[in-house]
């Protein structure tokens, strides 16, 4: 048989008798295999995670962790990537969503999955790659190709819409980088069978597609049944599963189809002939050669501008050493770090969210960056929206947790460090490694105050809302060699800002939760107090009027009595409840808080303390202002709680009070005059006692709540609560089982002091 030769007009490759005969014979397998065994599809898991470069999953999970204005960037990653879009596509059309109209866009998809669907997509994307006992299948440099391929495929792909006028150049352009989608299905799922990747068979299409058949599926077929699952109103699957037919069988299919099959040809690889292509973009669109290398041109621009961005190098498609590039290898360590420090962060992430109250969230960030960072002078600094002001906080138990409260940094002006820091959501360091920075006495003093050389300042924002700055204390190598993990310590400020700002958001909640409650229990406890009052003093009359008509002689008088006693028992119940709704601030005047918590002690000492074995201590600041206040409502909340402290010591303990003098209203939330300068009598009342329990503490303050068993009405916290609120203080409480229960009381001075 004389030897004949044929030029591929599709992929450019030049077939002797030996390939002809398998080409021919190829297609008429195809043309047999039209739909392979339902056994064969069984075998293809869909789920799993398809290969992805490196460089690509680095930059998603960067961009998904820096919070980005728009969901664009996250679009302009995942849509260069054929793995990525095709896990993304898969996920927004699955029955989990079921939308009522499929979705075959990567923006819409986006918008509808949210950040945090992405996000898990990259980092689980990122942990079985990382991790994955098959990874060794495929390599680096022939992943890069594929991407190449695809990504070259798919901006053509556009190109020729917009040229050609097509309706939906970006349908066009998810069609080119998903042609191939197959190839990489087949690979993680018959590693040994498909071979260690398709590399070799980057030139010739057609021994790449004979060797498919052995699998009973080539990936053309692969692609298309895979896209076919989404459901998609789209002839996209058609243009995956007839990329790689004959030219003549495409001249009459429908314009989808031809876009994507010329940009597959246009982007080959072969290099040994290039009139094949251009005359297959004549012959489908009449397309002259010069339109066809500008196309070329603009195609190969953009994805080289694509690469750089993501940092990743192309070696020349002719080029003989295929093995993983120093620079390469370094990405994929940079991912195994990455994912490292994502199961480092989950433990902490994981506390955070068990966490109750700022004190405890602040406690397991500072755990946090000793464990994770080796960080072990923090400082925390929140910021008040209402002042527009960073207000030191520091976790109990730490050194500067005095001194740190009294702090409060103004934003406006941007002249401290933590201010830029936060103003610019950037973090920003003392000794200036990531920016310029010029120092203000304020920042001076909070790293003396630290004992380190500098600091690193941390802003945390959630939601675009600012939340705070935490501030490390570091000397410069320190800050040099955090400075290699700074990706890893923005995730996880990230993580603590999301933390504090629920915490923010369920204090507010509560709040407002209990003042309903207050004002719903009050309206009631006015109504009942209104209604039984009027009833019992016409009870008493009638009483009165009996006992003078039986006479003091009479055996009656003392059944008389007892029911009048009775009745005065029911009317001290309607008065706890109307003082419950109206707490009794009446009548304000200077009161030493000093004297008031003596005179209490010593009037409770052999009645409540002695009895019950239980030990007061004093600890009263002598030079404690005076405070405008009503004296009898505070009478009223101290004995109420010195009553509680006795009751939950039943075989005796230690009773704890303290006075001092605050400035600025540290962990208050009242609304503060313009200079902020207000200041405060704190009383804190502690007991070593069992503490309250968990289901108890959160609705401490709502009315008829009571950890005490039958008997207690539960109302006195409340009534306590509803006096120091009148007198525009606040009042909290920390209870554990090992420290037993504190109450922290606020009361605003009524005169200013000067400092």
């Amino acid at each position: 048989m004389p030897e004949q030769k044929y030029k591929c007009p599709e992929c450019d490759v030049t077939l002797d008798n030996s390939l002809l005969t398998l080409s021919n014979d190829l297609f008429m397998v195809s043309e047999i295999m039209k739909t392979p065994s339902p056994e064969f599809f069984d075998r293809i898991e869909t789920s799993r995670n398809l290969p992805t470069l490196p460089h690509i999953l680095l930059k998603l999970i960067q961009a998904c962790n820096r919070e980005p204005d728009t969901i664009k960037e996250i679009s302009q990653i995942i849509n260069k990537d054929a793995s990525l879009s095709a896990r993304l596509m898969m996920l927004v059309n699955s029955v989990y969503y079921d939308l009522p109209n499929r979705v075959a866009s990567i923006d819409q998809a986006l918008l509808l999955l949210g950040t945090n669907a992405v996000r898990n997509i990259a980092i689980s994307a990122a942990i079985n790659q990382a991790f994955d006992q098959a990874k060794d299948s495929f390599s680096v440099p022939g992943l890069k190709l594929f991407w190449w391929h695809s990504l070259m495929c798919a901006t053509l792909a556009k190109l020729i819409a917009t040229k050609t006028s097509y309706g939906a150049p970006d349908e066009a352009f998810l069609s080119g980088l998903l042609h191939d989608i197959g190839k990489l299905v087949l690979w993680v799922n018959f590693p040994e069978e498909y071979g260690e990747s398709p590399e070799p068979y980057r030139n010739k299409p057609d021994l790449l597609l004979a060797d498919e058949t052995g699998l009973e599926a080539t990936h053309s077929e692969v692609g298309a049944w895979m896209i076919n699952q989404w459901n998609l109103q789209s002839f996209i699957a058609d243009a995956v599963r007839y990329h790689h037919e004959p030219l003549s069988r495409i001249l009459d299919a429908l314009p989808l189809v031809k876009i994507v099959f010329v940009a597959n040809a246009l982007c080959s690889g072969a290099v040994e002939d290039t009139n094949a292509r251009f005359k297959t973009a004549e012959e489908v669109f009449g397309f002259r050669r010069p339109e066809v290398e500008e196309l070329i041109s603009l195609a190969e621009e953009e994805v080289k501008h694509v690469a750089e961005s993501l940092e990743i190098e192309i070696e020349p498609r002719d080029a003989s050493n295929r093995l993983v590039s120093g620079k390469d290898a370094e990405k994929e360590k940079d991912l195994v770090r990455a994912v490292r420090d994502i199961s480092l962060l989950h433990g902490t992430v994981q506390n955070l969210l068990e966490a109750h109250g700022e004190e405890s969230i602040l406690k397991v960030v500072m755990q946090g960056l000793r464990v994770l960072f080796d960080v072990h002078s923090v400082l925390f600094f929140l910021y008040d929206q209402e002042r527009d002001v960073l207000v030191g906080k520091g976790a109990e138990g730490s050194g500067q947790y005095l001194l740190i409260k009294e702090l409060v940094i103004p934003v406006q002006g941007k002249r401290s460090l933590l201010a830029r820091s936060l103003s610019q959501r950037t973090p920003l360091d003392s000794f200036g490694h990531l920016t310029e920075v010029a120092l203000s006495i304020i920042d001076d003093q909070i790293i003396r105050l630290m004992g380190k050389e500098g600091m690193l300042c941390l802003p945390m924002v959630a939601h675009k809302q600012f939340v705070g700055v935490i501030a490390l204390g570091m000397d410069e190598v320190q800050v040099s060699n955090l400075s290699n993990e700074i990706n890893f310590l923005t995730m996880f400020i990230s993580q603590v800002a999301l933390a504090v700002d629920a915490e923010n958001v369920r204090q507010t909640q509560a709040r407002s939760i209990q003042s309903e409650r207050l004002i719903a229990s009050s309206a009631v406890a006015r109504k009942v107090a209104h209604e039984v009052s009027n009833p019992l003093g016409i009870i008493k009359n009638y009483l009165k009027i009996l006992g003078l008509k039986l006479g003091e002689d009479s055996p009656a008088q003392e059944e008389i009595g007892i029911i009048n006693e009775e009745i005065d028992r029911v009317s001290t119940i309607v008065r706890v409840l109307s003082d419950f709704s109206e707490p009794g601030v009446q009548q304000k005047e200077l009161v030493d808080i000093n004297t008031l918590i003596s005179d209490l002690i010593k009037i409770t000492h052999e009645s409540l303390l002695l009895q019950s074995g239980i030990k007061a201590h004093l600890n009263l600041e002598p030079s404690l202002p005076s405070v405008m206040t009503d004296k009898n409502g505070l009478k009223q909340v101290f004995i109420n709680l010195i009553k509680n402290a006795v009751e939950a010591m039943p075989e005796g303990g230690n009773l704890y009070i303290n006075t001092r003098h605050a400035s600025n209203g540290p962990g208050n939330k009242l609304k503060r005059d313009a200079k902020g300068d207000r200041e405060y009598v704190e009383v804190t009342i502690r007991d070593d006692g069992p503490g309250i329990p968990d289901s108890v503490k959160s609705r401490l303050f709502e009315p008829f709540v009571s950890s005490k068993g039958e008997g207690h009405a539960g109302l006195g916290l409340s009534i306590a609560y509803s006096i120091i609120r009148e007198l525009n203080g606040t009042m909290t409480c920390e209870s554990s089982e090992t420290r037993g229960t504190t109450f922290r009381i606020l009361l605003p001075i009524g005169k200013r002091q000067p400092f």
